[in-house]
């Protein structure tokens, strides 16, 4: 379960929090006042999950620090990572909608700090709020748009195909050009191969395979902290 942060020493600490998440970014500072008044930061260990599936959908989530992984789990164990979200990115945002229940299990990947809103005190602030209510649409369409793009991947693309759209998207995402060369992509690598395996509906030797295979012909080179590719547009 995760750990509240006593009311006493998290006031200030929230509406701090609230005014770096760029999905508040639109509000003033009055709104993201009253916004602080209703969230509760919480603390998570690595591995702890924070909801499961099937339970009440009663509220929403933000990442304030670590990663929080999204699994789609079947009834026989099977897991499938839908996302791992970083710092900024919100998650359980269907819990604003009529959603009474989870379909997914939200799990900390690491240590993390998440900020909690109530769905009931969220929504009230969003019907006095058209700029919030805007916001909160077109981050939760984004978020749609991405799952939807990655399940059209596991069903319509190989294996290796798979492997290869995740690396490429994550490097889109995480990864810094060296040197302005766009060609040239170093990539930060926190996840384990079991992780991309899960992400990519793969088994873990797959993905070692391929990166192997990537490696052998000279587009990329790897170790467990960071993946460096030599030519994006081959990859």
């Amino acid at each position: 379960m995760a750990i509240p942060i006593p009311m006493s020493t998290a006031t200030n600490t929230i509406q701090w929090y609230l005014e770096n998440f760029s999905v508040f970014s639109i509000l003033t500072k009055e709104d993201r006042a009253k916004l602080g008044k209703v969230a509760h930061m919480e603390t998570t260990l690595k591995d702890q999950e924070i909801y499961c599936k099937q339970d009440v959908a009663d509220s929403f989530y933000l990442v304030k620090e670590g990663k929080v992984k999204i699994i789609q789990r079947s009834d026989n164990g099977k897991e499938v990572i839908l996302a791992i979200l970083g710092p900024g990115e919100i998650f359980g945002e269907l819990a604003i909608t009529d959603k009474a229940t989870r379909d997914e299990v939200a799990v900390a990947a690491e240590d993390s700090l998440v900020c909690m809103f109530k769905a009931s005190d969220f929504l009230r602030l969003m019907e006095a709020s058209p700029q919030l209510t805007l916001q909160i649409t077109k981050t939760i369409g984004q978020r749609l748009e991405k799952v939807q793009r990655r399940l059209e991947q596991l069903m319509f693309r190989t294996a290796e195909e798979r492997v290869r759209d995740f690396l490429r998207d994550l490097a889109q995402e995480s990864g810094y050009a060296i040197a302005n060369n766009p060609e040239e992509i170093a990539v930060p690598m926190q996840l384990t191969h079991e992780d991309v395996g899960k992400l990519t509906a793969t088994s873990r030797q797959t993905v070692t395979t391929v990166l192997n295979t990537l490696e052998k012909a000279g587009i990329l080179t790897y170790n467990r902290h960071r993946i460096y590719i030599k030519c994006f547009s081959l990859l």
